[in-house]
Order: C-alpha cells, then structure tokens, then sequence
C-alpha cells in the first residue's frame, strides 16, 4: 500500500454477468486515484458493485460518495442524518422521543427508480448495511438495460420516442407516507423518456417503474395500462433480477439510470438501519434522455 491508497489491481468478480459484481476486499476509506478511476470503470460495467466488509462512519460514506458526484439532499428532510444531510436513513427505528428516524420502515417496498420523479433524476445510489433484522429484509435489482435489449422489437416499436409520467405521490400512496405541502410542491409528476440513453455510456435501458410510473404519455388509459403491464411482467423475469441478502458492512452502489430495485418486507420487532447517499450526474448529463 502506498500511502492512504492501493497498490493492487482493483478485482471485480461477477456475481450475475455483467450486470453485479462484487469488489475484492477493500477499504473504502482509503482509495486512491488509480483505484478511484477502476472503480468507475467497473461501475460502467456492472451497474451494480457490492463492497464487503466496510467500516465506514456517516463522513466516510459522504466523502467517498462525492468522489462520483454531486450529492442530493432528498426532499425528505425529516429522514436524513441530521449531522450529514447528504445521508438518507432508511430505518424502522425511532429515537428516544418515539420519532420515526428513518423512512421505509419494514413493510414491502416495491419496485422503483430512485428519484424517476425529479427533472434532474439521481446518476446513482450508496447503501450501507449499519443494522439488520436477523432475516429477511433483502433488496432486489432488475437489470433494465438487458431488458430493453432482449424486448420484443414489436414491444420496442410500441414505445420507441415515447415518454411516461413519473409520480412520487403514487409510490408513496403505495409503500410510503405522504410528503408535506413543502415537499409535495417540490416533486410534482415529471415525464421521463420509457426508453433512456444512459449519459456515461450510451447503452439504453427502460426506464420505468411499478412504483411510480403511471400512464404512457399520449396513449389511452387501457392501452396504456396494457403496456405498462406488459413491460413491468417481462423486467422482472429472473433472468434480469439479482437479490442482495444483506451482511452487516455492506455497501451496494448501484446505477440508477438503468436499474430498479425493491426491499422484502421483514419483522416489525427486528430493527434495521441502512445509510444511503444519492449521487447526481454531471450538469450538462441532468435530463434523461
């Protein structure tokens, strides 16, 4: 080791193709440039890295998190560290005034993009296994550029040029709760592209989501729904899904402009706290496209 940083080749083994791979051992608090610059290769390889292992405080995660971009301050404000509001809890802990520390609690959550619903959506998500139930509680991800890919070219035809609505309101009317009048101000619905350009390396993926998308834009109700089904059945054969059964240490980075994931629900008596950071693209990369 030189320094703060490695010396070794960076060593990625897939785990399911090139859609995760899992990071040899390393220490995410002591990266340097060299090993900086592999990871995000890697990144662009595998849209999902999984890191074993990691010792890192709320700091730590914050600093290496910024090493790939700007950081969000999710609109949820009531759920963020309150030392380092770039960190999002997801938890059903409470503190000692019995107020909810973190969003999501321990019921299912279904499957979602990661802020889909805003004009400028996140690049990327960091999540780190602090505390965990004894079982359950795993978090899944599809693989949405191979499904685009391996979609019927007649289903490719349907929605080519096509753009959907994004809602926040429905997420959370289904796995969530309600937005203040604040926030709710801020994430109105937003159309995205069905089908988008990822803007670090130009392979399209579907880019759409059970949980929050809700009508294709400028198709009829029923026709639209049907679609919608159709494309939401076939992103989640298994051949496109991977499940992540959490150890504590984990940290899963994965890309939000082509992957969607969901969180089996676990035992309201088992306390869990993952720390999550939101990473957004480049200004000039912002609108999905």
């Amino acid at each position: 080791m030189a320094g703060k940083g490695w010396c070794m080749a960076l060593v990625v083994k897939p785990i399911k193709g090139t859609f995760v791979g899992e990071v040899d051992p390393i220490d995410l608090r002591s990266v340097d440039d060299g090993t900086l610059a592999e990871l995000k290769a890697a990144w662009n390889r595998y849209q999902i890295l999984v890191f074993k292992g990691q010792k890192m405080d709320e700091p730590d995660l914050v600093t290496f998190s910024q090493r790939f971009g700007d950081l969000e301050i999710h609109v949820r404000t009531e759920y963020l560290s309150r030392e380092h509001p770039e960190i999002l809890y997801v938890s059903n802990m409470k503190d000692e005034t019995g107020r909810a520390i973190g969003i999501l609690s321990q019921g299912e959550v279904g499957w979602h993009y990661d802020q889909i619903y805003l004009p400028r959506p996140a690049l990327g998500s960091f999540l780190l296994a602090h505390t965990l139930p004894k079982d359950r509680g795993e978090t899944s991800f599809a693989d949405m550029s191979l499904a685009y890919e391996q979609l019927p070219q007649g289903t490719k035809a349907v929605i080519e040029g096509r753009k959907a609505v994004q809602s926040y309101e429905a997420f959370n009317s289904a796995y969530s709760v309600p937005t203040d009048k604040k926030q709710t101000k801020k994430t109105p619905d937003v159309e995205h592209p069905i089908v988008r350009t990822h803007p670090m390396t130009g392979r399209k993926a579907l880019y759409i989501c059970p949980g929050m998308t809700t009508q294709i834009v400028g198709l009829p109700e029923g026709e639209s729904r049907a679609v919608l089904d159709e494309l939401f059945d076939w992103t989640v054969k298994p051949e496109f899904v991977y499940t992540h059964k959490w150890q504590a240490g984990d940290g899963v980075m994965w890309d939000n402009a082509c992957t969607m994931h969901r969180r089996e629900p676990f035992d309201e008596n088992q306390q869990r706290l993952m720390k999550r950071t939101t990473i957004l693209p480049p200004a000039d990369l912002a609108v999905p496209y």
